[in-house]
């Protein structure tokens, strides 16, 4: 694949694109470290383990329908996602799936709202949600 632009993530959540609102999206995609050294090695081996992945999303702030805001801590108390596990899909560019345009897709759970209202500056919510399970990544 031909390095690019950074710019044209898709980004969903619980179904809703929210890309347009995302200034950063990172997969962290890692699994437990099991130890399986044995007698006569020289050195340590390992094999892995459970996935133990996250993804972290920066959003800037929207309180209008169907947007940041109201799609992740609902529109009214106690209808949000937030304790709630929900969907997320990331693909690095728009356009069709494939080798070159891959879909990752995790199930999260919102653990965290956190919003950030600085004077002179952008609203925005930065959050990193583990997610239950594994990350797919779908190539067509």
């Amino acid at each position: 694949m031909a390095t690019f632009l950074g710019n044209g993530a898709q980004v969903t959540v619980n179904s809703v694109d929210l890309s347009t609102y995302v200034s950063s999206v990172t997969i962290n995609q890692e699994f437990d470290q099991l130890e399986v050294t044995a007698m006569g090695d020289s050195g340590h081996k390992y094999i892995a383990g459970l996935e133990n992945s996250s993804i972290s999303i920066d959003f800037n702030a929207d309180f209008a329908t169907s947007k940041v805001n109201q799609t992740i801590n609902g529109s009214t108390a106690g209808n949000g996602l937030v304790g709630a596990t929900t969907t997320v899909t990331i693909k690095p560019g728009a356009g069709a799936t494939s080798a070159t345009n891959p879909l990752y897709t995790a199930t999260v759970l919102v653990t965290q709202w956190p919003q950030v209202y600085n004077v002179g500056e952008l609203a925005t919510v930065s959050v990193t949600w583990p997610v239950n399970g594994a990350v797919v990544k779908t190539i067509s």
